[in-house]
């Protein structure tokens, strides 16, 4: 299996699938000498560990991290990869029974059907193996070293729930969605529209079925100048993170699909300097310039599909007789994934931004000895 590598100064490559015996990652480009702690990646597990609320998975997994590669005795980075492992502990015989029973039947919205198409019969059918949330650990691992760097040049990325069940919140700055972050279990910083949406989310849960959402995440303090031009514009880059999250569907930076509404005139961000420096008046570009930053709020959003396993019966059909067939799955699931998603996006937006620094400065420093 292919692709499992994200990022290329600062970059992540994850293992593990959802009913093995853990899930692992190793962060290439760690600077050394930095503090990095077993609880600084836990903070950022935490938030996506299931079970926290009705919303969730009951699945119980602790989500415990450890660092076993890439720290001194002094318990500072040495520069090598740093690697970090999570053990999976909730997979019991009766749910990895529930998987074998309906083995032969493709779940609709799954990606059972294309990893048997791509791997044959070994692919992994229990708990949908590498193509199930857990994948996920890895990147949220990586992205908590991430966080740790960039803190040091004040860039903080936070992603909140902006919209489920068609119930949206209202427009929030960035100083608002950090004072309301994590004020409820869904992540909605609009605390009023919070509780509509999760009273609307629970209804939809018993009835059998489950919805999506919208995430914003907003990055502040992001320089001007990261990205390359052409094919490695870090949007490009974010978008690319974003969407190679199962449940994505859709992303769009600043505007996004408005501006095929507006004119020139109303979808242009006009410059002014403000303390000698070079400021715009509306962010319809979303902090970026030619996939460029420009030095304002990176502002994206993406669309999540919504927990394809469902108690309601769907068509399907059966991989050994190859007939149509129905099903009604039984596994655990989350009613909505929306509350648990969101700190993988941040995790895949630090990571691509820190990349991008590392790019940067190191052209910016060969450049400065040339022209030197």
């Amino acid at each position: 299996m292919l692709g499992n590598t994200f990022g290329r100064v600062f970059r992540i490559t994850t293992c593990g699938e959802s009913y093995g015996s853990g899930l692992a990652v190793i962060v290439d480009g760690v600077p050394a000498g930095m503090k990095l702690t077993n609880e600084m990646i836990q903070e950022e597990l935490d938030k996506r560990k299931p079970g926290q609320s009705e919303l969730d998975s009951p699945r119980k997994e602790t989500d415990i991290a450890q660092i076993f590669a890439g720290l001194g005795q002094e318990g500072l980075t040495t520069g090598a990869p740093v690697g970090i492992i999570v053990y999976n502990v909730d997979r019991q015989a009766v749910h990895v029974e529930q998987y074998r029973k309906a083995k032969h039947l493709f779940r609709p919205g799954h990606a059972e059907y294309t990893y048997f198409v791509k791997y044959g019969a070994h692919y992994d059918w229990c708990g949908a193996g590498r193509a199930s949330g857990r994948e996920t650990v890895g990147r949220v691992a990586g992205g908590a070293v991430a966080k740790q760097i960039l803190l040091r040049d004040n860039i903080e990325v936070l992603a909140y729930v902006q919209e489920s069940c068609g119930i949206r919140a209202r427009r929030m700055g960035f100083e608002e969605v950090k004072k309301n972050y994590r004020k409820n279990p869904l992540n909605c910083p609009d605390l009023e529209a919070a509780e509509k949406m999760i009273a609307k989310i629970l209804e939809i849960k018993a009835a059998g079925d489950t919805c999506g959402g919208v995430v914003e995440i907003i990055a502040r303090g992001v320089p001007a100048g990261l990205g390359e031009p052409v094919f490695d514009k870090l949007s490009a880059t974010i978008a690319h993170g974003l969407m190679s999250i199962g449940a994505v569907k859709g992303v769009e930076i600043g505007a996004g699909f408005r501006v095929a509404g507006m004119k020139g005139s109303e979808c242009n961000d006009p410059p002014y300097i403000e303390n000698e420096r070079v400021r715009f008046r509306t962010n319809n570009s979303g902090g970026f310039l030619g996939g460029i930053t420009n030095g304002e709020d990176l502002v994206i959003r993406m669309a999540v599909k919504p927990t394809p396993t469902i108690s309601l019966e769907q068509d399907s059909f059966d991989k050994t007789t190859m007939r149509e067939a129905k099903l009604a799955a039984i596994t655990r699931r989350d009613a909505t994934i929306c509350p648990r998603i969101y700190p993988v996006a941040e995790a895949m937006v630090r990571i691509a931004i820190l990349d991008a620094l590392f790019m940067w400065r190191g052209w910016e420093g060969v450049q400065k000895h040339v022209s030197a």
